[in-house]
């Protein structure tokens, strides 16, 4: 553990980055490497906690094209972030790493349901915890599973691993004026309605006094130099 900032951390996968260029599905490339991130962090000695997302499957608010209500949809969502949950899952195991998958909704066959006590004892045994299903609720994105999952187990920082190296004044990929923003407090982020982040993980962050920081994900090395304390991506903070 020596050099490393934080000793719990929650990183939270979204659903895009599984699925690589194709932009649906799971890109096996894609997901064998970031298994190789995860495992270097891992044998760091950090308490490691993964909530992932759905979107490359399917997202609660893309029912209205499909002319499904929004409530079905977002539990459809939710099941997409239990296959995902599995497939990290798997790719991790054969890499010799222990893990659970624990979920808000209840797939008993394949998954733990979420007990907060057992999901602490099983990062205190060196196990990889993966949290699917979100909040288990509709209308809560896993952003917001996410900090709420990083309170309820205590973690030291909540990781928002993205395709962009941090927080922007605008979209980057549309505006090249756009501006990176090293430093933000919880209130900043939410009176500028920035759009990494839904506002309500923010808040709850907020009332937990857990920082946020964003990073790209898909740059080989930048989650372990986060978890180093390396200034990298922006920070979100009281």
């Amino acid at each position: 553990m020596d050099g490393v900032k934080y000793k719990r951390v929650l990183l939270k996968v979204s659903g895009e980055i599984l699925a690589g260029d194709r932009g649906f599905g799971i890109d096996a490339s894609v997901l064998d490497v970031l298994s190789d991130e995860i495992l270097e962090v891992y044998r760091l000695g950090v308490e490691m906690a993964l909530v992932v997302g759905g979107g490359n499957i399917l997202r609660g608010t893309q029912s209205d094209t499909l002319g499904i209500d929004r409530v079905t949809g977002d539990y459809m969502g939710m099941l997409a972030t239990v296959l995902n949950a599995l497939a990290l899952q798997s790719i991790l195991e054969k890499k010799s790493a222990q893990t659970r998958v624990m979920s808000a909704i209840e797939v008993e066959r394949v998954a733990e349901p979420y007990i907060r006590r057992r999901a602490i004892r099983h990062l205190e045994k060196g196990r990889i915890v993966i949290f699917a299903g979100g909040t288990g609720n509709p209308f809560f994105s896993t952003d917001s599973a996410a900090a709420l999952r990083a309170s309820e187990i205590n973690a030291d920082v909540i990781l928002k691993g993205t395709k962009v190296d941090g927080v922007y004044t605008d979209d980057p990929n549309r505006n090249p004026k756009a501006k990176k923003i090293a430093r933000l407090s919880y209130t900043d982020f939410l009176v500028r309605d920035l759009k990494v982040l839904d506002a309500s993980a923010v808040d709850i962050a907020r009332q937990s006094g857990i920082p946020i920081i964003v990073f790209n994900l898909t740059q080989p090395g930048e989650l372990k130099k986060v978890v180093l304390g390396q200034s990298v991506g922006t920070i979100i903070h009281g």
